[in-house]
């Protein structure tokens, strides 16, 4: 008996009816422009891309960002790598179902590649509950899909899925990891979407740092129960923060990205997805045939909310994509 795990997020994360999410979605992707630094999108050879997670009202313009650049026209399989918020995890973990539900449809996953995945990375079986409720894959299935139907003209041709959850590891695990991964990058069939918000910033994520000199160096934490500070807005700290873990991802450098989040304790959920393909791209940039390749390009970056008081809060969305 197949088994799917159902779109449990349909419905409050974002529409579970089929017709006013398509237009959402198509909204959304028609407000990116047609072409970047004059090509047409999808780029050829975007074959990697960091997407936000949240619900679409908030990270969707976004999100667009990324998935518009997206080429999935030689994929047979989108590798799905997202944190787990719903219980602690080491390593990493593969999916035990075979099929993800969406509103449009189900993605059919290649449960050989995932099988196979759990062996080269030592990974261990997801919690089916915790799967169940974890929205970092769920999120981008549906516009996954949509993107499917623009490229191929019929689901039996869409690329096969594999969702994965990256754990807490440490430096020495996440190059471990990302060597690991390294076959599956060169394979051209084979896409990756690396799932993360960025910065969380407010109380009720025990994160408030504030720079009166805008420098992420120069920090200093706020209570929820402070005034409003008399210096530069908070969001422009927010925003600083943030783009010192933007321009670590687009140095390409696995060990500036950590110690970018060593420095401020950016609150970026998809930290480790994020790191575990870093430290993979930064080998492969080692090989001849991916030597000028392998990069993040931001695309995109917007905030929830402009903070402006200690007990307001916001969470940063970021699009990117890498060739290869």
């Amino acid at each position: 008996m197949t088994t799917t795990r159902p779109a449990s997020k349909a419905g409050s994360w974002y529409k579970k009816d089929q017709k006013p999410l398509r237009r959402e979605l198509q909204n959304y992707l028609a407000a990116v422009p047609e072409s970047l630094d004059g090509i047409a999108l999808p780029i050829p050879g975007a074959r990697v891309i960091i997407a936000p997670h949240a619900g679409y009202k908030f990270s969707g313009p976004c999100a667009a960002w990324a998935y518009k650049t997206l080429d999935l026209s030689r994929a047979k399989r989108v590798i799905v790598l997202g944190p787990s918020h719903t219980y602690y995890l080491e390593g990493c973990a593969a999916t035990t179902f075979e099929k993800y539900a969406t509103p449009f449809g189900d993605l059919e996953i290649d449960t050989e590649m995932a099988t196979e995945l759990e062996d080269a990375v030592a990974m261990e079986p997801m919690y089916r509950t915790g799967e169940v409720n974890e929205h970092s894959l769920e999120m981008h299935m549906p516009i996954l899909y949509l993107r499917c139907q623009e490229t191929f003209d019929s689901p039996d041709k869409f690329p096969k899925i594999v969702p994965v959850l990256v754990g807490s590891n440490n430096r020495r695990e996440e190059k471990a990891i990302g060597r690991a991964l390294l076959p599956y990058l060169r394979d051209p069939e084979n896409a990756f979407i690396i799932s993360s918000d960025f910065c969380h910033w407010g109380d009720n994520f025990s994160y408030l740092p504030y720079s009166r000199t805008k420098s992420p160096s120069d920090l200093t934490q706020l209570r929820k129960e402070d005034p409003k500070p008399n210096g530069p807005p908070i969001h422009e700290t927010i925003r600083v923060i943030d783009e010192a873990a933007m321009d670590a991802v687009k140095s390409g450098n696995h060990d500036a990205f950590l110690d970018s989040l060593k420095q401020t304790r950016n609150t970026i959920c998809g930290r480790h997805p994020i790191g575990v393909v870093m430290a993979a791209l930064e080998l492969i940039r080692q090989e001849d045939a991916f030597q000028d390749k392998g990069r993040f390009h931001i695309l995109k970056y917007n905030r929830s909310n402009l903070v402006d008081m200690p007990n307001d809060f916001s969470v940063s969305y970021v699009s990117a994509y890498a060739l290869l």
